[in-house]
């Protein structure tokens, strides 16, 4: 077994004992393999050992890894997890099939516009700056009701919107982690009572609801993992915003290089 293949067992070991001690049903948690950095080889030899779905921070680099691996195309999901300049939403609108950093109207409408005819509608999740830290991109949690209300709007044969993106300040402790989630709900259900969007505000309060849940299977995962690289639990994708079933979680753990 590879070193990649070996990590990569590790990881989905411990990801499903963190599932279990959760209690939520199997097929509920998701791996996306955070391949910022590694070599277009490093994921064809993850895609090998039976990983689909990749994040990328960087367009550029990005681009240049989907093109090297254009024969596995069908095969594998990119998902951008890093910022995106309303100058770049064109490559990007026809090379991936996940956006995780939409945080105003602008970019969800360049990316509408610039999704090439015959691909599937792209998967968007609205970045939430759900702390209110200076350093992080993100709509403001009172403004994301609006917000998702504008982007659910747009045709849902170019762009579909599907949840939050958040990534919390760091802190110790359970409950100091749900917190934010907590004020992000609340958040949410004000500005659905304010604004009466009723349809996509609804669906994403829930979801920040339920963020709690995933933060304790991430805490669990990624305890005492020596090949893994620590890194602030990332508030995933996957539900769609009109469907009632609840969403699998995505949890990002990069493998660090030895």
């Amino acid at each position: 077994m590879t070193s990649v293949a070996h990590q990569l067992q590790q990881t989905l070991t411990r990801l499903e004992e963190a599932r279990t001690r959760a209690g939520r049903p199997p097929g509920a948690v998701a791996l996306l393999a955070v391949s910022k950095t590694f070599p277009a080889e490093a994921v064809r030899e993850a895609h090998a050992a039976g990983q689909c779905a990749f994040g990328e921070n960087y367009v550029q680099e990005a681009l240049d890894k989907i093109a090297a691996l254009a024969d596995l195309r069908a095969q594998l999901q990119w998902h951008l997890i890093g910022p995106l300049q309303s100058n770049k939403t064109r490559p990007v609108a026809a090379a991936f099939d996940w956006i995780h950093t939409v945080d105003r109207l602008k970019i969800a409408q360049r990316l509408a516009e610039q999704r090439p005819d015959g691909l599937p509608p792209l998967q968007l999740c609205l970045q939430v700056n759900i702390s209110g830290e200076d350093s992080k991109s993100g709509v403001a949690p009172q403004d994301v009701a609006a917000l998702a209300c504008a982007v659910a709007a747009l045709p849902a044969d170019r762009v579909r919107l599907r949840g939050l993106m958040s990534i919390p300040e760091p802190v110790e402790g359970l409950a100091a982690q749900r917190e934010p989630h907590r004020r992000g709900r609340e958040g949410l259900a004000h500005g659905q009572q304010r604004d009466a969007v009723h349809g996509p505000a609804g669906a994403l309060a829930c979801q920040a609801d339920a963020a709690a849940d995933r933060v304790e299977i991430a805490d669990n995962a990624r305890h005492n993992e020596p090949s893994l690289t620590r890194r602030p639990w990332k508030s995933p994708n996957c539900w769609p915003s009109r469907s009632r079933t609840r969403p699998p979680t995505s949890i990002c753990l990069r493998a660090s290089r030895r």
